[in-house]
């Protein structure tokens, strides 16, 4: 396989999207730009973060940030899943404190009502903007990847109308009055789609849909809840750009999942990677699953170690992407990130 060794990180993470043969897994990290690197804290000093995520150039710079350094096979665009419900009508701001503040929570037929679909597109013309410089800047170098919150994981947040220790409001109107948590859902579901069809024409390589509270369901409520909402969504594309569906801790739910119409499905910490191996059909790649607190916590030779158990776990399986089993943390230490890196790299 002479022309593997030749593969760009481009196409060695295209082509393992679409579990085709490559020299190694690619590598890429969920939450890569920004928070442990000290050249976005010093942005951070000047910017805020919704002033950093809605300014194109900004936006751009702390995307390529970890790519400089650290050389993943991917870049992932530096954003958040909250655009979408600002696009929608529902303001948000992060806090000093840390987490995020909405200017109201949406709590009524009402609420749900006053927030409109429309506009979505017009009004995140800087994600364009700014997935359109990376195109140009990446070239044929580095894949780019797009991203949103899946419809449940966004409601979560909408019904709260901030962060907050347990989110339990979007669950209990699912339970209680689902016809109302349905006709959020439709809306969102319809704002996602449009926003992720936006993302594809601008050219990037793949969309991963982030369904991080999917797991506040239970395995019988994820279907109705989350999963038939991400199955409508990714049905729209017409396999124009793969997609990488991550649900947090809905393991109990393979079949849902396998059902998605998702090209690779993300692997939460939590997950034995072995079993899931067995249970995920051949034709979909697997990313995944580092636990994010081991680059906290651990040394560079702990990471190595724990890299290559995962490398050997999936060895000659077709569509592994590397990455951990959710987004790195602001403590995450940079010597263990290069650990990874350089230990996928070396994979033979």
């Amino acid at each position: 396989m002479s022309a593997e060794n030749q593969l760009t990180n481009r196409q060695r993470f295209v082509r393992a999207c679409a579990c085709q043969p490559v020299d190694r897994p690619p590598v890429w990290l969920m939450r890569q730009a920004g928070r442990a690197l000290p050249e976005y804290r010093k942005l951070k000093e000047t910017y805020t973060f919704v002033q950093l995520v809605q300014n194109p150039e900004l936006a751009v710079e702390v995307t390529l940030q970890p790519v400089r350094r650290f050389g993943f096979d991917a870049a992932i665009l530096f954003s958040d899943i909250l655009v979408i419900p600002e696009a929608m009508g529902q303001t948000y701001h992060f806090k000093e404190t840390g987490g995020v503040q909405m200017d109201f929570a949406v709590t009524s037929k009402a609420d749900i009502e006053k927030l409109s679909v429309e506009q979505v597109c017009d009004k995140l013309s800087y994600v364009d903007k700014a997935l359109r410089m990376l195109r140009k800047e990446l070239g044929d170098q580095t894949a780019l990847i797009g991203f949103t919150g899946s419809p449940w994981t966004l409601a979560t947040f909408m019904m709260e109308g901030a962060s907050v220790p347990k989110y339990s409001r979007a669950l209990a109107l699912f339970r209680e009055d689902p016809k109302t948590y349905y006709a959020l859902a439709e809306k969102l579901t319809a704002a996602v789609t449009a926003y992720l069809q936006m993302q594809i024409a601008t050219g990037v390589d793949a969309v991963q849909i982030f369904d991080s509270h999917g797991g506040h369901l239970a395995a019988t409520e994820f279907q109705d809840g989350s999963g038939r909402w991400m199955k409508e969504i990714i049905s729209n594309f017409g396999g124009k750009a793969p997609v990488i569906q991550f649900s947090l801790g809905t393991h109990g739910n393979w079949p849902d999942l396998i059902a998605s119409g998702a090209d690779v499905l993300g692997i939460d910490w939590q997950t034995d990677l072995a079993e899931a191996r067995k249970l995920i059909p051949a034709h979909i790649g697997m990313q995944g699953n580092l636990s994010p607190t081991l680059i906290v916590e651990g040394t560079p030779e702990v990471i190595a170690s724990e890299t290559t158990k995962i490398l050997e776990t999936m060895r000659g399986r077709p569509g592994h992407i590397f990455n951990l089993g959710h987004g790195l943390t602001p403590g995450a230490k940079l010597e263990n990130i290069q650990a990874l890196v350089d230990t996928v790299k070396a994979f033979k």
